[in-house]
């Protein structure tokens, strides 16, 4: 019971606490680039989330049984960026097989999951946060859909900015991370609210 108490705790607070987009700020230049559409925020969140969760599954194991072991801790970060490219890469051709339109409405934005620094520091704090495979897997699920979560939130906003009368000073940019900053200090709003639940 102890065991699923935790695991609800690291999911939520990776979802809402911690969001990787929203509170520590990894991620930005697709949460920026693609939440335009509501259909290509859903797809690059997926995307995003798939890749994390696999990529978790591949490094925590090879951090663990074979970087610690055998005293090359000093090369996770090239070997994980490697690890994760190649998922990357699988993605995109099985995206572009299967849903070409996706592929093509994702654009530039889907080779640069690979460099999604989102994606790299949850396979990096996971292992820092010294959590199991299972706390790492669900950290991961919890990651991605707080990416997933931030990505959705931001088109609606979006497109309601669009519609919108903007004074010229704060078109375009300005008003996009203006946006982005509000939406931010309601998550960090959250900060205590699901430990104190399951406590």
């Amino acid at each position: 019971m102890e065991e699923l108490r935790l695991l609800i705790v690291i999911l939520l607070s990776a979802v809402f606490v911690d969001n990787y987009v929203l509170c520590r700020f990894l991620g930005i230049c697709p949460f920026l680039g693609v939440s335009k559409k509501l259909n290509q925020s859903v797809g690059m969140g997926v995307a995003v989330t798939l890749v994390m969760l696999i990529a978790t599954a591949v490094t925590w194991p090879i951090q663990c049984y074979v970087l610690d072991t055998l005293g090359l801790g000093y090369l996770q970060n090239i070997l994980f960026i490697l690890i994760i490219a190649t998922l990357v890469q699988m993605l995109e051709m099985l995206l572009k097989k299967l849903s070409p339109s996706l592929y093509k409405g994702l654009g530039v934005y889907l080779p640069l999951i690979t460099t999604n620094c989102a994606v790299l520091g949850v396979t990096i704090n996971n292992i820092i946060d010294g959590y199991s495979f299972v706390e790492s897997m669900v950290s991961s699920l919890g990651c991605g859909l707080g990416f997933l979560l931030a990505m959705v939130l931001f088109s609606g906003i979006r497109s309601r900015i669009n519609e919108a009368n903007i004074p010229t000073p704060f078109r375009g940019l300005a008003v996009t991370l203006i946006a982005a900053s509000f939406i931010s200090l309601a998550f960090m709003g959250f900060g205590g609210i699901i430990e104190n639940i399951f406590a």
